[in-house]
């Protein structure tokens, strides 16, 4: 079996001790010096097919602020693809700490309205991207497509290797990364782990769909995950000083950098269950990292965080350059 691409660490804390469960935490963060977490998975086998493809370039979509354009931008330079990204805000985003990265390593930043970004599904502004940039491979939002779902599964075919637990919780957004999760235990296991994905936005019952969608016939069987919807700290990257606070503390006890977006609302979410007695005793949690340190620098733009608190911000300047060693992503 192949070496695991990163690395499981069992973490301490005294609410793990007071309810005798065992935590670990499945390091994607580190998988990457930039394409880190579930950006590298799910850009995986995305950027083979572009490889192998007659493509002109690859167009993507997001936020402002999204850790996927900033990853997909990396990646792209990496394997010197033309890219679009089709970002949801106005043109005077385009210097803010996530974008003036990207247009640095090559991408052409496509900026709409909020109404017209809800049109991303549809065919018919689809066919409208397709005719101003022709032959361009598109990836959705968040890199949620069947590709990425192969890259995700293979997560669990390395924790087969690496351990033996229960549980295994992952933040989520988009829903790619819990179907691929999903897909990929009934790959790697005869017996089915109990899967959780938290929600980090509000009203996301509708993601159930999706995650169904993208699953792979194998996956479609699996009938033991649950998306929980109501731990989202107030809707997406919404949080209070509060959870901010719990965060920090949390990450200063067990060395390992979460953020308040995404893998914060896991953690949080991870405490609060087990104050309300949801998890067994002696049961075994696997917590998913899917990276996304970049947008810590975002939000200390927006004055939203304190940079003092918030070291891993420095490392993840002197990392975002043009010039960090690649894993895996050289044409």
């Amino acid at each position: 079996m192949p070496k695991p691409l990163s690395i499981l660490q069992k973490i301490n804390h005294p609410l793990f001790d007071k309810y005798k469960v065992t935590v670990q935490v499945k390091r994607d963060d580190l998988l990457h010096n930039i394409i880190s977490g579930n950006k590298w998975r799910k850009l995986k086998y995305n950027l083979e097919k572009l490889k192998q493809g007659n493509y002109q370039g690859a167009l993507t979509f997001g936020g402002s602020y999204s850790n996927h354009i900033h990853a997909f931008a990396y990646a792209c330079k990496q394997a010197n693809i033309p890219c679009i990204g089709v970002i949801r805000g106005e043109a005077h985003y385009a210097n803010n700490f996530t974008l003036a990265w990207a247009r640095q390593w090559g991408m052409q930043c496509h900026f709409v309205d909020r109404k017209t970004y809800r049109r991303r599904f549809e065919t018919n502004f689809l066919a409208e991207l397709s005719e101003l940039y022709a032959n361009y491979f598109f990836i959705p939002e968040g890199g949620s497509n069947t590709l990425a779902i192969a890259g995700v599964a293979e997560i669990l075919t390395e924790l087969d290797s690496q351990t033996e637990f229960d549980t295994l919780l992952t933040p989520v957004g988009s829903g790619g990364t819990l179907a691929g999760l999903i897909s990929g235990d009934t790959v790697a296991n005869s017996k089915q782990h109990r899967i959780l994905g938290i929600a980090v936005l509000k009203q996301a019952e509708y993601l159930v769909d999706e995650i169904k969608y993208l699953l792979t016939p194998e996956g479609k069987q699996h009938n033991n995950w649950q998306l929980l919807t109501t731990l989202h700290r107030g809707g997406y990257g919404k949080f209070s000083s509060d959870d901010v606070q719990r965060i920090i503390a949390f990450n200063q006890q067990t060395g390992i950098t979460f953020e308040p977006v995404y893998s914060g609302k896991m953690i949080l979410a991870l405490l609060d269950l087990l104050a309300q007695g949801y998890f067994k005793e002696n049961e075994r949690l696997v917590l998913l990292h899917t990276g996304g340190l970049q947008g810590l620098g975002g939000m200390i733009e927006q004055g939203r965080l304190n940079a003092e608190d918030w070291p891993e911000l420095t490392k993840a300047k002197e990392k975002a350059n043009a010039k960090a060693i690649d894993n895996g992503l050289e044409p």
